[in-house]
Order: C-alpha cells, then structure tokens, then sequence
C-alpha cells in the first residue's frame, strides 16, 4: 500500500480516470469496481472525455457498483443508479445494460438480491480494477466501523456519522436512508488492484490512521494493508491536514 499526493484534486481525480481509462484501452472486456460520491465527480468527467477521445467501444466491459441505498428505486434522484447514469452511462451509447451491475434497492427480496450480486461478481470477476472513497470514519462501501472481514455483499445499517455526511443530498437527515446493500470486504479485496482517493482536509485524520494503525474491523479500510495492489492517492488537504475545502 502506497500513498501517492497529487497536489490538488484536479491532477488527483485526472490519475484516476487516466487509470481507468488504460484498463478499459487495454482490456476491451475489463471488469470495473465503481464508486459514488462527491469525490468521483471529476473523475468520471475525465473518464468521459478520455472514453470519447478514444472512440472506445465499451460493449463488453463490466461494472459493479459499490452499493445502493435500500428503499430507493433506479430513478430516484438520490440513488446511486441515477448518479451513475448521470455521470458516466449517458455519455456513450455503447455501454451495455446488461454489463452495469448495481443493486436494486427496493427489491422484493433484498437477501436474494444480495446473493444473486455476489453470484454476478464471481462470476465476471474478479474486478481489474476497484475504486474506492472512504469515509471519516474509515467506511469502504457501506461497510461500517466493526464489519466482518469475511463479509460478502448484503444489507447494511448505516451509521450515525454516515447518515449525517449523506445528508447534505437529502432535504433533511431524515430522509437519508437507514440502510444501504453493500459490496462486501471480502468482496472488494477480491480486486486486482484498488485506487482509494480521498481528498480535502476532513480525509486527514482517517488517512493518518489508515496508514499507522493495525489491521481492526475497528476501522474497515485497514484491511487494505493487506492486499498487494493498492494505491491512496490524496491533495495536499490530505497529505499536510490543510483545509483548502471539504470533499465527500
């Protein structure tokens, strides 16, 4: 596990889609591990414009999102189908709805859900490449202070701090809901390489912590110390504990 800081989030969330983008270049048929979030935004509008740039034909490549909140269906303006499409499906036509993998939050029978994504994963994975945020308080996916290693994808409780960080999406905190299905830990170390990008001052802490502390179902993302590819990439913000602005 290495720390690389990219000044500021701009070349930071350039690496990252550059990354992906080479994936993609590289392997017409890739297996992605997407994520969402504020942090993302600048990296899928990078990925978009290298995509176009290049003429890909993205037909056979796959994609598996972290997570979905239960209770909210694809067209809800806050689900993570809605930013997906957003900010990345809808600006080329040749990806494939049949290749992009993200849980349905208001299934029937969300335990069925949850087995038939891991099913999905196993299947075409595992995944070339996983891009992860983290939380503050050390949240990879949904998965939550104090979540089994060994877990696999399923429904979680989200907590406090999460709820609260979610809210600034929602009208009210309220309205943000309780729980989430999540790509599971043992899931997401499956990856062949993870690019975890955190960035702005409140990433800091939890950063410094990720690279100091012991590996503890304490603190989700330390499980990352243990798996042989994987890259932090930070601004300044995080690297130095500057506060040139908050990103999510």
């Amino acid at each position: 596990m290495k720390i690389i800081n990219m000044k500021n989030a701009t070349l930071a969330s350039q690496y990252v889609a550059t990354e992906l983008f080479k994936v993609i270049d590289n392997n017409s048929a890739a297996v992605l591990g997407l994520a969402t979030g504020n942090t993302m935004l600048e990296v899928y509008r990078n990925l978009n414009t290298l995509i176009s740039a290049n003429k890909l034909n993205l037909k056979n490549v796959k994609t598996f999102n972290l997570d979905e909140y239960v209770g909210l269906n694809a067209s809800h303006p806050q689900s993570y189908h809605t930013y997906m499409r957003q900010q990345l499906f809808k600006y080329n036509d040749t990806w494939d709805e049949k290749h992009i993998f993200i849980p349905n939050g208001i299934s029937k029978d969300v335990k069925a859900e949850c087995q038939a994504y891991e099913q999905h994963l196993n299947k075409y994975g595992p995944v070339d490449i996983q891009i992860l945020g983290i939380g503050e308080n050390g949240h990879i996916g949904f998965n939550e202070p104090g979540a089994s290693f060994d877990s696999i994808t399923r429904v979680v409780d989200l907590s406090d701090s999460t709820i609260n960080a979610n809210s600034i999406h929602f009208d009210n905190k309220n309205c943000v809901p309780k729980q989430a299905i999540s790509m599971g830990i043992a899931s997401i170390m499956q990856a062949r390489r993870i690019i975890l990008l955190a960035l702005g001052a409140s990433k800091h802490t939890i950063i410094q912590q990720l690279l100091t502390c012991d590996v503890t179902e304490a603190l989700p993302a330390s499980i990352l110390q243990t798996h042989p590819n994987v890259e932090i990439i930070v601004d300044d913000a995080v690297y130095f504990g500057e506060s040139n602005g908050d990103h999510r």
